[in-house]
């Protein structure tokens, strides 16, 4: 709950800077290589997170690791982060505002996990079906794999929670022998 009530006003913010300067499908872009690097690197992650770090070693790291590869309007918001210490919750606020510049263009993105991993022809089914369900323009997927979920898979989108998967519905019938037992 914290992090949602940190993220939303940075990234609320970054997405009315992005607008301002017509840049929104640049800064998308940077925002998604920030969240890639943060999602396949948890030292980057503990080092940004760690408070004894200080924030001068913090810019350097995020200079040296994403000068390169994002716009420099992007880098200076991660060092404005940096001074009033809410780089540790870079994370949340990438997602947010990658969510929010998606639904300018009535794009939504569905965090899908899965048992086993989706071929291309599975996923344009679901992005197909998650359309016509949520009348979005375009439906960007965020595929995770879980083998416990035993086979199927989950969809989460918004506030919504679609679950085909054999793990949930061994739930749902053990929730039922259970209450029918009561």
């Amino acid at each position: 709950m914290l992090v949602a009530k940190i993220a939303v006003p940075y990234a609320e913010a970054l997405l009315e800077l992005a607008k301002a300067n017509k840049s929104l499908k640049e800064t998308t872009n940077d925002m998604n290589i920030v969240s890639q690097f943060l999602a396949n690197s948890s030292d980057l992650k503990k080092f940004l997170g760690n408070p004894l770090i200080t924030r001068d070693a913090k810019k350097g790291v995020l200079k040296d690791v994403l000068g390169e590869q994002i716009g420099e309007k992007t880098l200076t918001f991660l060092m404005l982060l940096v001074d009033r210490n809410r780089i540790a919750y870079l994370d949340g606020i990438a997602y947010k505002f990658v969510e929010l510049s998606y639904n300018e263009d009535s794009i939504e993105i569905a965090k899908v996990t899965s048992s086993v991993r989706l071929s291309s022809e599975q996923q344009k089914g679901i992005a197909e079906k998650l359309k016509t369900i949520t009348g979005a323009k375009q439906i960007k997927l965020a595929l995770k794999v879980d083998p416990s979920l035993i086979g199927g898979f989950t969809v989460e989108i918004g506030s919504k929670l679609i679950d085909t998967s054999i793990r949930g519905q061994l739930k749902q019938i053990s929730s039922l022998l259970g209450a029918a037992r009561a």
